[in-house]
């Protein structure tokens, strides 16, 4: 397998962001692929919140959050996806599948042995993070989930179809640009640290990858497991749960997360950003406080 690692100059001086990097090389089935993680607090702390960023971000996605996470004296673990941020970039596109990246997050788990999970989501940290609790229930306790969905081979609208489409068509998408007519508060410099992973094109497969993954035509790769998670969360999660959609998003939007929370047992009203679009994360600190008060950790 031919891989890229981006230079870690690339990661000097990022706005907003100070997190020490740390890699693990040797998960089940990934030996030698290194997977970058950030990690907050005690390894030994009584909760953990485990946050999975998606398309086309990375650990920088959570920099709002992880602090008033951290605050509650909860350790917090943010791991890039192999192929973002400063994980190990695969070169060949079809490398990447549903089930790699799925098995690489179940290996992550088991090996820093996370218990008492506080699961945050969202986009494709909530397609491929919401199959994760079923095959390791002890672990996880609290959903905290945000602008995503469990597709099951089925359309989800006009929206991501131009999205998909757009990116098919970019092969070596600005995702700095991007983020910035997403979220138009960001400043340069922090859109910028959105493209930092990648120097060139070729390291560009796996945000190449992921809108061709998602699940919304009958046969792909992934529709199966999907629906076992679907089955899980209506009638076998017994957690607490947490649910922030950003209004402003075309493509997971309200109406897509109507249908998720009504999936998900128990899950309470929402809470609503009505300023906020699909990365729910870039206006992430009300939420994350709002969401530690919801469960009792903050007063």
């Amino acid at each position: 397998m031919d891989v890229l690692r981006t230079p870690d100059d690339r990661f000097a001086d990022l706005s907003g962001y100070d997190f020490t990097p740390n890699y693990v090389d040797d998960l089940r089935g990934y030996e030698g692929l290194r997977v970058h993680y950030v990690s907050v607090g005690s390894d030994d702390a009584e909760k953990v919140f485990l946050c999975l960023p998606g398309e086309p971000t990375w650990a920088y996605l959570y920099r709002r959050m992880v602090p008033a996470f951290a605050e509650s004296g909860a350790r917090v673990v943010v791991p890039d996806w192999l192929g973002f941020g400063r994980s190990d970039k695969p070169i060949d596109d079809h490398v990447y599948s549903f089930d790699f990246h799925r098995n690489m997050m179940l290996a992550f788990i088991e090996r820093l042995d996370l218990q008492n999970v506080t699961l945050v989501v969202q986009d494709w940290g909530g397609i491929l993070g919401l199959t994760l609790p079923m095959d390791m229930q002890s672990r996880f306790s609290r959903l905290i989930v945000m602008n995503t969905a469990i597709p099951v081979g089925e359309s989800l609208g006009d929206g991501f179809q131009s999205w998909k489409d757009y990116v098919a068509s970019r092969p070596d998408m600005d995702c700095g640009a991007l983020m910035q007519r997403a979220c138009p508060h960001l400043s340069g410099a922090e859109a910028q640290a959105y493209e930092a992973p990648f120097p060139d094109q070729r390291y560009k497969a796996g945000v190449r990858r992921f809108p061709q993954l998602v699940m919304i035509e009958p046969g792909m790769s992934g529709i199966e497991t999907a629906k076992r998670a679907r089955r899980f969360w209506s009638t076998e999660w017994t957690g607490e749960s947490f649910m922030a959609i950003g209004a402003k998003d075309p493509v997971l939007g309200p109406r897509v997360m109507t249908m998720l929370r009504d999936t998900i047992n128990g899950c309470p009203e929402p809470l609503i950003l009505e300023d906020a679009g699909h990365f729910v994360q870039e206006w992430g600190e009300p939420v994350a406080r709002a969401a530690l008060v919801h469960f009792g950790d903050l007063a």
